[in-house]
């Protein structure tokens, strides 16, 4: 390698000083030339507005509520059961397992309330959709078994309350109707 003289490296670093300075200049100068975003402005909620919908929920407390009474009805009549609440979408708010209950009541109660708030209408009444339309049963992560109850505002559904464990589905929707018969009180 060979070495370079001292004028040799004072004047490479004065012009590698340069090209950086340059550089950063430019960016600077291009930044500050760029007009600035325009702020976004605020959207704001009118009821009035034909394109928003309002929508009912259930709170946490009024799905536990729910909830606790469906176990409790069937805890009077020894049935270890377990009870699912979902909201008008489906997503699950609440699940309770009750003491005893099967492996699979856990998934059988939020498929039966799912359904239940899908269609509007107590599983049992849906199962007997089954024998005009069987394929309904394939529709993903619906359980057309009696045991699910949607819970109504003004006739529309706003959530659903399954339960799952009990000898009959008779039973469990029994259950289930006791849980949404306590949001009424």
């Amino acid at each position: 390698m060979k070495k370079m003289s001292l004028r040799t490296r004072v004047l490479t670093g004065a012009v590698a000083a340069a090209a950086l300075g340059a550089g950063t200049l430019g960016a600077v100068s291009a930044n500050a030339s760029a007009p600035a975003a325009a702020p976004v402005a605020a959207v704001k909620a009118d009821t009035a507005n034909r394109n928003l919908q309002q929508s009912t929920h259930l709170t946490v407390d009024a799905a536990s509520k729910a909830a606790q009474a469906a176990l409790d009805a069937a805890e009077k009549e020894h049935q270890k059961v377990a009870v699912s609440v979902v909201d008008r979408n489906g997503n699950t708010i609440v699940t309770l397992r009750g003491d005893g209950a099967g492996p699979q009541a856990y998934e059988s109660a939020e498929k039966k309330a799912y359904t239940a708030v899908s269609w509007n209408a107590p599983t049992s009444e849906l199962a007997k959709r089954l024998a005009q339309t069987p394929n309904l049963k394939d529709i993903p992560g619906t359980l057309f078994l009696a045991g699910g109850a949607p819970v109504q505002v003004k006739g529309a559904p706003v959530a659903g309350i399954g339960v799952a464990g009990a000898p009959s589905g008779d039973l469990d929707e029994k259950f289930a109707q006791a849980g949404a018969a306590a949001l009424a009180k």
